[in-house]
């Protein structure tokens, strides 16, 4: 099923801004130089394009397409598509920058890139979407490539739109190009594991932090804000692992069961039930959705959204652990006083970087004409966030900062490294 996740709540705070406020930080900590800040600041390529596609109609409507690298220092840069009707700029930009951040923290040869289409595919049939994907990928024939540019899908698209990307560059380029693309259908070269990899790491980002902070997983309950992919997978790994989850949330809005909701169970219902939770037994309706994040857990996983965590809500955040599945949950407004509570968070940038990790296994792949089994994409993708997540907690410890920056600081300075040895452009 196509990635959707809950709409934006209204009058966010601006991503980018959030995302900049916290790079002067970490820049700051790091003692970067003028030079290597204003490049890691700046985004490498902005390309916006008008797509006239034919409706069911017989009208003619057109979209406007975007497409952000931050930067192809550390390689081809890489980041997602993402189809909603409020994309713009400042959203993509600040998406594109946090993907070359957490390719950085997790290791992997790639830069920041994301895309979005302004559309409502939850308004659109399926012929109709497919058309503005493939206009969209004619439109960037220029800019994607196994070499330069790889999408992957994110909020409104999923494994269709990108077989449909991957045909319509293939044709263009006169023969197939797997590698172009990845998030794709098995059959097409995608990789076993792909589909829960972000969920994935949720789970091992979450269990890492439990250990540091001494919460047993079989007595820990977990809130989830968010049912699309990566929040139904980071809530089916955690239940299998010990936790109780007792809160789940999508676009219909929140369920609550104070003795646990049985999650495969709501992933079967919302399977069945147009892939969303309304009606769902197993949970009672919350009468607001925002109550999710107030419940006295002890790990609160934000897998929606950006900015949903804002300092309109903070104060009433019970969570002793955040782990944040989506892309930029918590507002920069909100950081200082969720770390004079003494939650501990893991941030987006490490956090949700699984579904970018089995992305390079994807891509790996294809460029080697081999797949690998389940067992070891899981293996290999599970020690890498483990791995980060202790290079991030050792760099916090040691600066004396939130979770957050130091994983900037890993990333930032890993990317600013390369930049210097490179030796500029």
């Amino acid at each position: 099923m196509a990635y959707i996740e809950p709409a934006p709540i209204k009058d966010k705070e601006n991503p980018l801004e959030s995302m900049m406020e916290r790079f002067n930080i970490a820049a700051e900590k790091l003692g970067l130089s003028e030079e290597v800040y204003n490049v890691l600041k700046n985004p490498a390529k902005q390309v916006i394009v008008s797509l006239p596609i034919t409706m069911d109609n017989g009208k003619i409507k057109v979209f406007e397409g975007i497409r952000v690298i931050h930067s192809n220092i550390l390689g081809p840069a890489k980041g997602g598509i993402r189809f909603a009707p409020d994309v713009h700029i400042d959203e993509v930009r600040a998406l594109a920058a946090w993907m070359t951040w957490k390719c950085a923290v997790v290791d992997i040869p790639y830069g920041g890139g994301k895309g979005g289409v302004r559309c409502n595919p939850r308004e659109m049939s399926p012929g109709e979407i497919e058309r503005l994907m493939r206009a969209y990928t004619l439109a960037m024939i220029d800019v994607f490539g196994p070499d330069k540019d790889i999408p992957a899908p994110d909020m409104g698209t999923g494994p269709k739109e990108m077989a449909w990307l991957m045909d319509e560059y293939s044709k263009a380029k006169g023969t197939t190009v797997n590698a172009v693309v990845t998030g794709k259908p098995l059959v097409l070269g995608g990789s076993l594991g792909r589909t829960e990899a972000t969920g994935r790491g949720v789970m091992v980002s979450a269990l890492a932090a439990m250990e540091k902070l001494k919460i047993n997983p079989f007595q820990a309950t977990c809130a989830v804000q968010g049912f699309g992919n990566v929040g139904s997978w980071a809530a089916a790994l955690l239940e299998e692992r010990g936790l109780k989850v007792i809160s789940v949330s999508d676009i219909s809005g929140a369920y609550y069961n104070a003795g646990g909701i049985n999650i495969q169970e709501a992933i079967a219902y919302r399977n069945s039930n147009n892939g969303v939770l309304e009606g769902f037994a197993g949970a009672e309706k919350l009468t607001d959705p925002s109550e999710l994040l107030e419940l006295k857990v002890d790990v609160l996983v934000p897998a929606a959204v950006e900015d949903v965590i804002t300092k309109k809500n903070v104060d009433k955040i019970n969570a002793r652990l955040i782990v944040e599945g989506a892309n930029g949950p918590t507002s920069f407004n909100a950081d200082k006083i969720i770390n004079d509570k003494g939650i501990m968070v893991v941030p987006d940038i490490l956090a949700n970087a699984g579904g970018v990790t089995v992305s390079y296994f994807e891509w790996v792949q294809n460029r080697l004409g081999y797949k690998w089994t389940a067992e070891r994409v899981n293996r290999r993708s599970d020690r890498i966030m483990k791995e980060a997540f202790d290079q991030v907690y050792k760099t916090s410890v040691k600066h004396e900062v939130p979770m957050r920056i130091a994983a900037y600081i890993v990333a930032i300075d890993k990317v600013a490294q390369t930049y210097q040895f490179r030796g500029g452009f």
